[in-house]
């Protein structure tokens, strides 16, 4: 495969990661969501800090001198979110995983 090639599947990666994570995050800190993520019965804050988090990652991600911070943050947003699930025993987090490998794919993509 071509380098430039490569380059455009990490771009439409970047963008489909950062749009997709976006709208979600957006719609989790919504107030409507605070009713379903109550019944997990952990604190308010909690969802406030991964969405904000995760709004923030993307921004980042979409933003193209700051591509790989967003990416590296989201990542770590990813990891806090998994432990919570695990900690909790939610273990559907497939989600998270792929989520996961392609913002350090996007990272470590753009560092080189």
């Amino acid at each position: 495969m071509s380098k430039g090639r490569g380059q455009c599947g990490l771009i439409a990666l970047q963008w489909s990661l950062g749009i997709v994570i976006l709208i979600e995050a957006i719609l989790f800190v919504l107030p409507s969501a605070a009713h379903e993520f109550s019944r997990t019965h952990m604190p308010a804050a909690i969802r406030m800090v991964l969405g904000w988090g995760e709004i923030v990652g993307c921004i980042f991600l979409l933003i193209p001198k700051t591509t790989v911070r967003g990416a590296w943050l989201l990542v770590g947003i990813f990891a806090l979110a998994i432990a919570i699930h695990l900690l909790h025993g939610l273990y559907n987090v497939g989600n998270l995983v792929i989520y996961i490998a392609a913002a350090v794919a996007v990272a470590t993509g753009r560092d080189a």
